[in-house]
């Protein structure tokens, strides 16, 4: 009898396995290149049209403050001269003497000045996109998802990136499970009317005196005014 009830039971759990199985859905892959899709986003070539005029913008400030210490440099430098003159009293060389000294700390803090402004605008530039691509990417992501599932994926994989060895995440796949060009289409259809269309905004914007697409994370070179001891 108890032979007989764990018969039953094995019997049992047997059958429920095999219904549980049959339940599962059949694996169903479908790829994707996230790269393509947002590089080909038309709100990544809007931004990268604003990055681009806002480096322009800061380049053009750049260059002031660089004229200005420049003309710092050139005044110091006449100063050196009074005082390198034999022809100066040694009352006029004293006062040159002070004002060189002044005028140095003027250059240093021109200096700082313009280093300050150079890190800061790459680093405010570099948060923009950092920003900008992680909400791109959240959109792009819901929309792909949204089609894999109508298309009965059970899996949904990025083939755009390398993998840690270097290679891409999917070394094959069949192009019909590709959905890539589909998501495109469905991005393209929330695109504002009069949105930027040209191919060549899509290009990162480069950076204020400066990669990752568009910044350099890296730290930026000090400015230094050369021609004053």
């Amino acid at each position: 009898m108890h032979k007989l009830i764990q018969s039953f039971l094995a019997l049992a759990v047997s059958g429920a396995f095999a219904v549980a199985v049959q339940a599962q859905p059949a694996l169903k892959i479908c790829t994707i290149d996230m790269v393509k899709l947002y590089d080909g986003h038309y709100k990544t070539k809007e931004q990268n049209a604003k990055l681009s005029a806002d480096q322009k913008k800061a380049e053009e400030e750049l260059q002031k403050m660089n004229t200005a210490g420049n003309a710092l440099v050139k005044e110091a430098q006449d100063l050196q001269e009074q005082i390198k003159n034999p022809a100066q009293t040694s009352e006029a060389k004293a006062k040159a003497q002070q004002e060189l000294q002044a005028k140095a700390q003027e250059i240093q803090k021109k200096q700082t000045e313009v280093n300050s402004f150079r890190v800061n605008t790459q680093r405010a530039l570099q948060q923009r996109i950092n920003t900008f691509k992680q909400l791109l990417l959240g959109e792009i992501s819901k929309i792909a998802v949204d089609i894999a599932k109508k298309k009965g994926a059970t899996l949904l994989i990025d083939k755009s990136g390398p993998s840690l060895i270097g290679i891409s995440n999917v070394l094959y796949s069949d192009p019909s499970y590709d959905i890539t060009d589909e998501v495109a289409k469905a991005i393209e259809k929330d695109r504002p009317a009069g949105s930027t269309t040209d191919d060549t905004a899509a290009a990162p914007a480069p950076a204020a005196a400066t990669s990752g697409s568009a910044v350099d994370s890296g730290a930026t070179p000090a400015v230094s005014f050369p021609g004053v001891k």
